[in-house]
């Protein structure tokens, strides 16, 4: 489970907190602006502390850095069938293209191509829906018939008429494919979503009898069944392709399996050896009793520096919350800031014995809760350009009760884009008063890594389920819910006075920026990240208007929470800080309740009341005010390259990493170096 910047970049203009040191701020001369187009700024993220780790641990990194990178073909595809295609074709025209690049068409092909990059397909990387091209069918036709034939990713048999009666309706017309991920209700889910997780004609009913079948309530250790694979219709049978080493995806699995043996030579400890030998077991024989394992010892590792995610884990991207996208984030803990987590969840038992929940939903005894603060070294898949800035894994919910859970908060990255975003407007705009600035100034930043960190390390980690329900009882609700529940837990617990007591918030106002800043976000400034006229389709967009909304409307009574004007602009004002903490403890109770008891309807009830539909009137103010500050509401980040130092007889003798590369030659260089699955994988 992943949680995402807030606001993106512009959101954290406002956090210059107690834990910055201004005047390194102002001297530091590291370029984080590297690109900007469409609705997205690109980013690059530091990675501080990397040369005071020793050679083993350097080069372990690299050795994970090359396998995070080799399943981006992985993601393409799974995104969307067709999307390899398109992008290696749109490749084929940028590399080849000789005529005048000043030209609005190709200049619309370079922002096409940048965003089909970002996204990892044709469709936003958050809003679901498909994006089309600025430029014309005619332009396209044009360059494509202009490549070499061995440029242009026919399938066997094709010609060139007939690639382009394929490709161009899935490119150009928006009735087609037009989400990556449908959850409006009354529709088939699967039918209507664009992704590749399923076959053509497999229906929402054949997965879900598919599946049912295999399901015991009764098992306690119960298999993520179809975590791994395709679910394919073929003569009227129902199946599934097992991505593996001789299955699906083979040529790109084989790959990272070498990098990982590498990094195997190079470990710190026999943890960590067993976790990548479970992992590479994993990939080997597609078997997910082997990937609990391999989750298992993943979470009982929590003495090694080095750590890693590599591997097919999060299910944001079917509609079902079954199949999982690949991902890879490569870490390193920073040892001065995990002194933080470490006080968390060393405490979790009594964050959970208090938790203002039914005490039939908490967890009699807390487990294995982990947690660290992570320097990043690498992104790669689901996790790249588009970034989290806190990770707690494993999502199987008997694992996490019967072995715990590892929680990351991700702070270079949040560093980054801190430092991006100074002096930004953005919270001269958005924010009521001076007041609420001042608190945002002081505590923004502090208090934003905190909600992270117990959203990631308590939150998810909180709350048990009922005897005989199923971790997938929420069905397309499920990751809003869940995300909403951990935010909720977060979020009352960030204004808890045991923080205080641990000496993690030497101030007992600070909450307040954390809560403002979350109100604002969740009934305002989110809206900058959809377009006109649409509804919230991205899960944790959905949470945080739920939790907004909620609260707005049940605070309205005592008049919690107003939405006031001034010279006809919108503002968000909180009257009354603690009964705002209060309705985030009732919410959270309801929202347990929900998971707890798998009561679909009720979650099904409260994500349409709350969570989806926009106030397009207030949408349109919010947009035009965002306009006028010309920032993107969407940040990414490319990776640092890390590269082997070898003396004469190729023994590696150190790790640089460098900074120097832009968005558009790391992309490239990645389309010829970690490019190895084939352009249509039936």
């Amino acid at each position: 489970m992943k949680k995402f910047a807030i606001m993106a970049m512009a959101g954290m203009s406002m956090m210059l907190g107690s834990c910055k040191d201004k005047e390194q701020t102002s001297q530091d001369d590291f370029k984080y602006e590297v690109d900007a187009f469409a609705d997205l700024q690109i980013l690059r993220y530091k990675v501080p502390g990397f040369e005071s780790l020793n050679l083993q641990q350097k080069e372990m990194l690299y050795y994970l850095s090359q396998a995070a990178t080799e399943g981006r073909d992985i993601l393409f595809d799974q995104n969307g069938r067709y999307n390899l295609a398109i992008r290696r074709t749109l490749e084929a025209i940028y590399e080849n293209f000789d005529g005048d690049k000043t030209n609005k068409e190709y200049k619309e092909f370079e922002t096409y191509l940048k965003r089909v990059w970002f996204s990892n397909g044709i469709h936003h990387h958050y809003g679901e829906e498909k994006f089309l091209p600025g430029f014309s069918n005619e332009f396209f036709e044009k360059q494509v018939r202009a490549l070499p034939a061995d440029k242009v990713p026919v399938k066997e048999g094709q010609s060139i008429d007939d690639f382009l009666a394929m490709i161009e309706p899935i490119m150009f017309d928006p009735a087609v494919m037009p989400k990556k991920v449908n959850q409006e209700s009354g529709v088939d889910l699967i039918v209507t979503s664009a992704n590749n997780y399923y076959g053509e004609g497999v229906t929402q009913a054949d997965v879900e009898a598919f599946y049912g079948k295999m399901k015991d309530p009764n098992d306690h250790t119960p298999i993520s069944y179809g975590l791994n694979s395709r679910l394919v219709k073929e003569n009227g049978i129902v199946s599934e392709k097992t991505w593996k080493v001789g299955g699906l995806y083979s040529p790109a699995i084989e790959r990272i399996v070498n990098w990982l043996e590498k990094a195997k030579a190079v470990a710190e400890n026999d943890a960590q050896v067993k976790v990548i030998e479970e992992l590479i077991s994993f990939y080997k024989t597609g078997d997910l009793k082997t990937y609990d394992q391999y989750a298992i010892a993943w979470v009982q590792d929590s003495l090694s520096r080095i750590d890693f995610v590599n591997g097919f884990t999060e299910t944001y991207g079917d509609p079902l919350g079954m199949k999982a996208s690949w991902e890879s984030v490569v870490n390193f803990k920073d040892m001065k800031a995990t002194k933080r987590t470490e006080m968390i969840s060393s405490n979790a038992q009594w964050f959970e014995d208090h938790s203002p929940i039914d005490p039939r939903f908490r967890k009699e005894k807390v487990k294995g809760v982990t947690a660290k603060v992570i320097t990043v070294a690498q992104l790669g898949g689901d996790c790249y350009p588009a970034t989290p800035i806190g990770i707690n894994l494993p999502n199987a919910d008997w694992i996490r009760k019967d072995y715990g859970s590892k929680s990351v908060t991700i702070e270079n990255i949040m560093d980054a884009y801190d430092k991006a975003a100074e002096h930004s407007g953005f919270n001269e705009e958005f924010v009521w008063s001076q007041a609420e600035l001042d608190l945002l100034h002081n505590f923004g930043f502090q208090t934003d890594i905190l909600h992270t960190d117990l959203h990631e390390i308590l939150g998810h980690g909180s709350g048990q389920l009922l005897a005989g329900v199923s971790a997938d009882a929420m069905k397309e609700h499920g990751s809003t819910i869940e995300e909403t529940r951990a935010d909720l837990f977060g979020l009352y617990y960030v204004a808890d006075p045991k923080l205080i007591e641990l000496g993690i918030l030497s101030d007992a106002d600070a909450y307040k920026a954390e809560y403002y800043k979350f109100m604002m976000n969740g009934l305002m400034t989110q809206l900058t990240r959809i377009e006109a006229g649409k509804n919230i389709e991205e899960s944790h967009m959905r949470n945080r208007q739920l939790i907004a909304k909620w609260v707005f409307e049940k605070g309205k009574p005592d008049n919690v929470v107003e939405m006031k004007q001034r010279d006809g602009k919108t503002f968000v004002v909180i009257n009354d800080y603690t009964k705002l903490r209060n309705l985030f403890g009732e919410l959270l109770a309801e929202i347990q309740r929900i998971k707890s008891e798998g009561d679909y309807n009720a979650a099904k009830q409260i994500v349409e009341d709350y969570a989806v539909k926009v106030d397009q009137t207030l949408h349109n103010e919010i947009i035009a005010r965002y306009q006028k500050l010309e920032l993107k509401p969407y940040k990414g980040f490319i990776n640092p390259v890390l590269e082997a130092i070898t003396d004469g007889n190729g023994k590696i003798t150190d790790i640089k990493v460098t900074y120097t590369e832009n968005y558009t030659d790391q992309m490239m260089r990645y389309a010829k170096e970690f490019s190895s699955l084939p352009t249509y994988n039936d």
